[in-house]
């Protein structure tokens, strides 16, 4: 909890106690002091070394704001100021000497003990241990939501790993159990070996991914990594094919720990309000081996119940893996949805901005984080003219507008936006779409005002959606739209203009990092320009 230092504006007003030296506080005039030796002899009896919440107590010896007189304390030797921690209120006294730090836990003066005030006091102050040895002391409202869902995906994920690993072992022992212990050892040690020459593959030709797409890569091998522990629960079934098995298991298990090891300094990174990433992945490690260990615990268990029965010991996984399987990744899914990530990328980006032209507001990262989900793979291109940032593909149709867009551009503009045509599917099925080519050494800001323009251009496109599309349908009827295309260009030029500066301050000021823009490898295509 972050400790939060406020003095009382109107506190110099108070007659303090220590200006004189009388034991019974009568007033008398005061004897001028050096400030240097007015605190010579204060000493606290309490140590003030970890984090405190600092208060002028709201509601005793407050003094309301404004002209006339001042009142007095009610009681000489107590201070206005309060001290809040995780577990007890206590308060400063001064007693004429000294400076005490007294626990006052709502009454300064009820010393009297009650059992049901005692055991409510213990569990408060259970419930407080256990939330600072697993919770950050500062971080986002989200966090606790998070981790709730984390203990459910961790706690049954742990529980199928070691039914897996048990799985295992019994398949070496089965499909070997005539050669060397050192033949099981080669097998275990060759899966092992394809698996993270796998991972380091992945990871090599997917790094962008990770920050782009990172729910849903996070999500998907989520998934693998279930699958793989379903593989590995074959394994006694098809013990002569253990190592075709325990190698394809081990390889998805690799890929989905590199895709967890990379997204998790992002997600941390969101929950830490104050920097305090170190403190957020600390905690992450903590809840993560406590949770794994229930998980163990919950393992032993169902072999604990049925240890006097061989049989139903081994058809075990077969019974619980869909079930916690489907509990594990419910948790993840749920979980990512509590992740609100402030970078932007190119589908985030056009989000808020869709919200801007349509709302007139920009929406906080938990907003675009519900609207924009996990982003499966078939939900992508499912928008009427979806906008693509990259450059266009001779593979697919041109349409004359976009030679147009090419020919006109001039060395001043770092963009240029034309009409595409692309086939998605397995049937190939003909799509329009809007197209944004990024010039080399196009900062941020005109990232942000091409899409932005890009945005602006789909609206009016929709508006009359049926015209452009029978349009580009007929080629040679280029001359009766090309001053409707310049005029959606130029209108939706300057109104991209006219929000530009405004919406970047807003999105500043509700917290995304709108200094750089994370885009994939294709979105990172850039074209120069050739003045001949």
């Amino acid at each position: 909890m972050q400790s939060t230092f406020y003095t009382a504006p109107n506190s110099h007003h108070f007659q303090l106690p220590w200006k004189s030296p009388e034991p019974n506080f009568t007033a008398r005039k005061s004897i001028p002091q050096k400030p240097q030796n007015r605190f010579k002899t204060l000493t606290l009896t309490n140590s003030l070394s970890i984090p405190l919440g600092y208060e002028s107590e709201e509601g005793i010896d407050h003094v309301p704001p404004g002209p006339g007189p001042r009142p007095e304390p009610a009681s000489p030797g107590r201070l206005p100021v309060v001290i809040r921690r995780s577990d007890k209120v206590c308060r400063y006294f001064w007693d004429g000497s000294r400076l005490q730090l007294v626990c006052v836990d709502g009454g300064a003066s009820s010393f009297s003990f009650n059992f049901d005030d005692g055991f409510r006091k213990m569990f408060r102050l259970c419930g407080s241990a256990v939330r600072d040895f697993f919770i950050p002391k500062q971080v986002s409202g989200n966090y606790m939501d998070y981790v709730k869902w984390k203990l459910l995906h961790r706690v049954f994920s742990s529980a199928l790993q070691v039914l897996a690993t048990q799985a295992m072992l019994r398949a070496i022992g089965i499909g070997y159990s005539r050669s060397l212990p050192s033949a099981a050892a080669l097998n275990w040690v060759l899966k092992d070996g394809l698996g993270r020459l796998s991972r380091c593959i992945y990871t090599a030709g997917l790094a962008s991914v990770f920050d782009t797409n990172l729910k849903r890569v996070r999500f998907s091998t989520s998934v693998m990594f279930s699958l793989s522990i379903g593989v590995e629960l074959l394994t006694p079934v098809f013990p002569q094919y253990f190592l075709l098995l325990a190698s394809i298991a081990n390889i998805a298990k690799q890929i989905s720990l590199a895709s967890y090891l990379a997204t998790n300094t992002a997600i941390r990174q969101s929950f830490a309000i104050a920097d305090n990433l170190g403190e957020v992945s600390a905690k992450a490690q903590i809840q993560t081996v406590c949770f794994d260990n229930l998980g163990l615990l919950l393992a032993a268990v169902l072999n604990i119940l049925l240890k006097n029965n061989q049989s139903l010991q081994a058809g075990l996984p077969f019974v619980i893996y869909p079930i916690f399987s489907a509990v594990d990744l419910f948790g993840i899914y749920q979980g990512l949805k509590h992740v609100h990530l402030q970078t932007l990328t190119k589908d985030r980006l056009e989000i808020i901005l869709n919200i801007w032209i349509e709302s007139g507001y920009v929406p906080s990262p938990a907003e675009v984080s519900k609207e924009e989900g996990v982003d499966f793979l078939w939900s992508k291109g499912k928008k009427n003219w979806p906008i693509r940032i990259g450059c266009l593909n001779p593979n697919d149709q041109i349409p004359k507008l976009s030679m147009m867009a090419m020919q006109y551009s001039s060395g001043e503009d770092y963009y240029f936006i034309c009409m595409e045509i692309f086939h998605k599917g397995v049937k190939r099925t003909k799509q329009q779409g809007i197209l944004l080519c990024l010039r080399e050494g196009a900062s941020t800001a005109d990232i942000i005002m091409g899409l932005l323009q890009a945005c602006y251009i789909r609206k009016a496109l929709l508006v009359r959606r049926s015209w452009w599309e029978s349009l580009l349908r007929v080629g040679d009827a280029l001359d009766s739209v090309l001053n409707e295309w310049s005029k959606v260009i130029e209108d939706s030029k300057r109104c991209a203009q006219r929000d530009l500066s405004l919406l970047y301050e807003q999105m500043l000021g509700l917290g995304w990092a709108a200094k750089n823009i994370l885009l994939s490898t294709e979105e990172q295509a850039r074209y120069s320009f050739v003045d001949d």
